[in-house]
């Protein structure tokens, strides 16, 4: 395996973090991914970096990891980026047989091929999915991915992301209505925590707790504070779950007409919003 190319970040590097954001490298970001962790793409990347960095993201909502080793890990090794992050293998967990180490083993082989292309990788190891009802069924299976993923990091000497050691994401707020894909905040808080782990310098403390709710008092409340959340549930499952369901019984993806938001590397805009 060649060794990684030295980078670091210039002294005029500075990053304000409303999105996914990374350490700038020397020259190219390339985001492979299954799921975006951004959906309003580049719109929300602000960073002052010197001229000649560039950024593009091939991630296509709904891709299980097989689909991303072949369609976008060959894309993003032939733009020769410096930095390449990764965060596939949800999708496939989800599957009922799903099977999370030999999952691990694809990913190992998808690291591999782009360590050996000479770029630095960021891993994403996927969050806890304990929160919500049925989603939670995974959590062991994700819980076994993500020690591979662990292993498969450090054996391969790359940078790491645990979403399952950020605790702040344990709560619903933190999610969107699917309970699959993160909210604003949650995007804003894991960009922080990537820039924490590239040793980026950031604005804010992904760690600042979300504003307390008291719990209503009394049976009354209680009780009317249940209903309201099995209403969420009913909901969420006749919005999000039956639609997977229905998906999945006639073979089909949700990203299957969706394309990548920034699919070629193209220079970042100094100081300014990142045009998607």
């Amino acid at each position: 395996m060649q060794e990684p190319r030295k980078t670091g970040i210039p002294l005029e590097a500075r990053c304000q973090v409303r999105g996914k954001v990374v350490k700038p490298p020397r020259d190219e970001v390339v985001f492979p991914m299954e799921n975006d962790l951004n959906p309003r793409g580049g719109r929300f990347l602000r960073a002052e970096v010197r001229p000649g960095l560039r950024y593009a993201n091939l991630a296509v909502r709904g891709k299980v990891l097989r689909e991303v080793a072949d369609e976008q890990v060959p894309r993003a090794i032939g733009m020769r980026p410096d930095l390449v992050s990764v965060a596939a293998g949800g999708n496939d967990l989800l599957r009922p047989r799903a099977d999370p180490d030999a999952l691990a083993g694809a990913f190992d082989d998808v690291v591999a091929r782009l360590r050996q292309a000479n770029c630095q990788v960021v891993v994403f190891a996927g969050f806890d999915p304990g929160t919500f009802p049925l989603i939670r069924l995974i959590r062991g299976k994700a819980a076994v991915y993500n020690m591979h993923l662990r292993t498969i990091a450090a054996r391969r000497d790359c940078h790491l992301v645990d979403l399952w050691s950020m605790s702040v994401l344990a709560d619903p707020r933190e999610w969107s209505q699917d309970r699959l894909h993160l909210s604003s905040d949650g995007h804003r808080r894991v960009a922080l925590r990537a820039c924490e782990v590239m040793g980026m310098p950031v604005d804010a403390d992904w760690r600042m707790p979300l504003p307390v709710i008291e719990p209503p008092g009394g049976w009354a409340g209680r009780s009317a504070a249940w209903l309201a959340a099995r209403r969420l549930d009913a909901r969420w499952a006749r919005d999000h779950a039956a639609p997977w369901v229905s998906r999945r019984l006639r073979g089909v993806s949700s990203g299957d007409a969706a394309s990548a938001k920034r699919p070629e590397l193209l220079p970042l805009t100094a100081g300014g919003i990142t045009p998607c």
